[in-house]
């Protein structure tokens, strides 16, 4: 990485100690400034592996959720100086040795956000372990979402996603659901700003210890994405939703309330 730039990866973890060592050794080290490990009040010896591993940790108390980890993950890694942030879920999942393309994209400004993409072609989603119907789930929702955001994002859905700083800085993810739909609250508030959006390909792994929302949150998640298009689109015929105002006016959003 070209000298002044920090990178930082950030994991939010929840029950993760059967894949987080794997997935931090698939790390090119020599473009990683710090890796953080925010732990969601695991169950199981998630923080003692991190820690065994070097890693520096940060502990819920109480479980606060996919999202509400994120934003912590986010809000330390900024407070920690990071110039690009990738985000990456520990599962194992997500092939990590692409970051180095990923942050690129990002010093060179052709994005400010860069996704991984496991859907290059059907038959390799399918041979990678992805099941039949979380595959055209993922396709159907996709392509509505780029129809609506005027996108061509190959997957809206990626545990691997890589930010540049002023995309953290900018877009107001901590009035953001605490569930699923943050990443795709993320996304739209993104497009919303004017933040270019592009993704790198990303081999697909589906395994027994990779985790995986079941069914009835799997239903839940792509009808509160769908809702989120719905409030976008109102907010800006003038029916106005604080996920999408600026930061600097909160107060005012608050005190409107």
């Amino acid at each position: 990485m070209p000298a002044g730039h920090r990178t930082i990866v950030v994991m939010p973890a929840y029950n993760a100690a059967a894949t987080l060592e794997r997935t931090f050794h698939d790390l090119p080290k020599d473009y990683v400034d710090e890796v953080i490990v925010v732990d969601d009040c695991s169950k199981d010896n998630t923080i003692e592996v991190a820690q065994k591993l070097g890693l520096t940790v940060f502990r819920h108390e109480q479980n606060k959720g996919y999202g509400g980890n994120q934003k912590t993950c986010y809000a330390r890694a900024l407070e920690r100086g990071a110039d690009f942030v990738v985000m990456i879920h520990p599962d194992y999942q997500y092939d990590a040795r692409i970051l180095p393309a990923a942050v690129n994209i990002l010093q060179l400004g052709i994005c400010d956000v860069v996704l991984g993409n496991r859907i290059r072609t059907r038959a390799e989603a399918l041979q990678g372990g992805m099941p039949k119907s979380k595959y055209f789930a993922n396709r159907g929702l996709t392509m509505i979402e780029n129809l609506l955001s005027g996108q061509n994002l190959g997957e809206w859905h990626s545990g691997l996603r890589a930010y540049n700083r002023r995309v953290l800085e900018n877009v107001p993810y901590q009035r953001n659901s605490d569930d699923f739909v943050f990443d795709s609250q993320f996304l739209v508030q993104c497009v919303h700003l004017g933040f270019k959006l592009g993704d790198v390909p990303v081999p697909v792994r589906y395994f027994d210890e990779a985790s995986s929302i079941n069914l009835r949150r799997s239903t839940t998640y792509a009808l509160q994405t769908l809702r989120t298009f719905w409030q976008w689109y109102g907010h800006k015929l003038g029916f106005r939703s604080a996920l999408f105002e600026a930061k600097e006016s909160a107060a005012a959003v608050g005190a409107k309330g």
